[in-house]
């Protein structure tokens, strides 16, 4: 009766367009309050205050803030000018950008929509302008942005690390490998594409010297440089991620300043960002720990796993089926309120799975990138309308086949768990 109860109030609460943070807070407070008899704003206070003072929670702000400042920055543009020289020769030529660009810059900032957006806003005109076919244009820029989710310092595997007190640090060295493989999993569908179909691509070439190209390349030294402080801080054992976060909001202030972009109304704008993105990641998550700790109390878990028992899954089958709920679930929750809110529940399934949670993390922020291009809330392809004024219905058809390497990537992680296990077994 309470998993019902709560499954009633996360509908009507959620499909009333309540925040979700306040809505995760709404079901754990009713649902306390109808099945048992306990001081649920006491425990709500308390529980509010620990989760959100966890000590692991600051590096979420600063490298928030590190991306927030790069936004303003010319680096986007530098990178288009850095990779245009090599990727030219490669069929595809300069749609490799948007994959690389956003590789490299998701290393940055962490965040999939402002890797989108930043790498989006100079190689999206820039490829329409050369006559690039829109459509895979679009879908490459999308569905590359999304890997701002995985490549650290990704802002979600710290909240997933937080809610599960699995190590971050362990989380950014398992997202490497899967992250680099993804990208070139992109990069590959693009040449395959631009072979069987020429007229995708321009007949253009960029004809440059060596020396022309190593001079070109320089203006990927400072993100490069912002990159290897940040990441190397910590796989060094220099920096712990929150002290890394430091540095990188340090790297960020000194880029902006050696670009002659820093001044008081950018900083004052990337403030006012930064606490905007805060304020609404920490309310869900301090709604997410709350409603777990209400489930728990509630013995939904258990239910819930004692169900999926019943079933006789085998840890495969279990893993098709959370990835088909998890693209459903994604087509009306952002990434973080889509994990937050269903870890109480999946967590203690897949660890009687016998699955790692360090794989599993990386699992559920795929499905989170994938939640991220899928319509009607995917928040690339907003950032990706905006940036070409085409129809919500172009840009999502754009992604159809970005979406389906990722479900096969999923796929094959999870049959070969140590793509994602093997570099943080290193360490």
């Amino acid at each position: 009766m309470a998993m019902v109860t709560i499954l009633l109030l996360a509908l009507v609460l959620l499909g009333s367009s309540v925040w979700v943070g306040l809505s995760l807070v709404g079901i754990g407070v009713i649902g306390l309050e109808i099945f048992k008899t306990m001081p649920v704003i006491r425990l709500l206070g308390q529980d509010v205050w620990t989760s959100l003072t966890s000590p692991e929670l600051v590096a979420l702000p600063l490298f928030i803030l590190m991306g927030d400042i790069l936004f303003h920055t010319r680096l986007a543009e530098q990178l288009f000018r850095g990779l245009a020289p090599w990727v030219s020769p490669i069929p595809g030529r300069l749609l490799h950008i948007n994959v690389l660009g956003s590789t490299i810059f998701a290393a940055a900032s962490g965040s999939s929509a402002a890797t989108a957006a930043t790498i989006g806003k100079i190689t999206l005109p820039e490829l329409l302008r050369r006559g690039y076919q829109p459509s895979i244009a679009m879908g490459s820029l999308a569905s590359a942005g999304a890997l701002g989710l995985l490549i650290p310092p990704s802002l979600v595997l710290i909240v997933y690390g937080v809610l599960t007190g699995v190590s971050v640090l362990e989380l950014f060295t398992a997202g490497i490998v899967p992250g680099l493989l993804l990208a070139s999993c992109f990069s590959l569908y693009v040449m395959i594409h631009a072979i069987l179909f020429p007229n995708v691509v321009p007949d253009e070439k960029i004809t440059m010297t060596l020396a022309e190209k190593l001079k070109a390349t320089i203006g990927l030294l400072p993100m490069v440089s912002l990159i290897l402080l940040v990441i190397g801080s910590m796989y060094g054992g220099i920096a712990t991620p929150s002290e890394a976060a430091v540095m990188g909001v340090f790297g960020s202030l000194a880029i902006a300043t050696y670009e002659r972009v820093l001044t008081v109304k950018l900083l004052m704008a990337a403030t006012a960002s930064s606490v905007r993105t805060c304020a609404m990641l920490g309310l869900i998550l301090g709604g997410a720990l709350f409603l777990a700790k209400a489930m728990a109390f509630l013995g939904i878990p258990g239910q819930v796993g004692a169900f999926v028992a019943s079933l006789h899954l085998s840890p495969v089958a279990l893993i098709a089926v959370l990835i088909v709920f998890y693209v459903i679930l994604g087509c009306f929750l952002d990434g973080t309120s889509m994990i937050v809110m269903t870890l109480p529940v999946t967590f203690p399934l897949i660890n009687a799975a016998g699955y790692d949670p360090i794989w599993f993390g990386i699992f559920l922020v795929l499905v989170a990138e994938m939640g991220a291009i899928t319509p009607p809330v995917g928040f690339n392809l907003f950032v990706v309308q905006n940036l070409t004024g085409a129809s919500l219905g172009a840009v999502s058809k754009s992604i159809i086949p970005f979406f389906l390497v990722m479900v096969a990537f999923t796929l094959l992680i999870t049959l070969f768990p140590q793509i994602v296990l093997w570099l943080p077994s290193l360490i």
